[in-house]
């Protein structure tokens, strides 16, 4: 599976590692969940400014704030000839506000939204008290793996 990051933002420097801590927090999680990642398809994760996280969550989710992560799945399947599992948008700039506020880097903060992102995109949510509970614990699990890995 082609797992890309597109940094479409100019706000703050992106460094080739830090895609790939990216690229790897995606791998991992999919990998993690039992999605097999040697199947021909794509996955992705795209970084954004604030302005433009706050119109695609303006669009599709009727909030005209800016928020740090959005995912957009497509629901492919590993039974598809060509999956197209979605994409995870994330606001650098936002997620630059959330690290200083947490006291951590912002390279964790953003591995943090990938996996948080890509685990939307494989149907999880977090609107109960339960759901909540069980997407931190696997985003802590994972996290922990990617910080470990890199």
């Amino acid at each position: 599976m082609e797992l890309y990051v597109q940094n479409q933002q100019d706000k703050l420097l992106v460094a080739p590692e830090l895609e790939e801590l990216l690229r790897s927090a995606m791998e991992i999680t999919l990998r993690e969940e039992g999605y097999n990642t040697g199947v021909q398809g794509e996955a992705g994760i795209v970084l954004v400014s604030n302005e433009s996280i706050r119109q695609l969550n303006r669009t599709y989710r009727g909030q005209d704030q800016a928020t740090d992560v959005l995912s957009f799945s497509l629901s492919g399947t590993e039974d598809d000839p060509y999956p197209i599992l979605g994409e995870v948008i994330i606001s650098v700039e936002r997620a630059a506000e959330q690290a200083q506020e947490l006291g951590h880097s912002l390279e964790r903060e953003l591995a943090f939204l990938a996996v948080h992102g890509t685990l939307h995109l494989l149907g999880y949510d977090h609107e109960t008290e339960e759901e909540a509970a069980r997407m931190r614990a696997k985003e802590k699990a994972i996290l922990d793996e990617c910080m470990n890995n890199k």
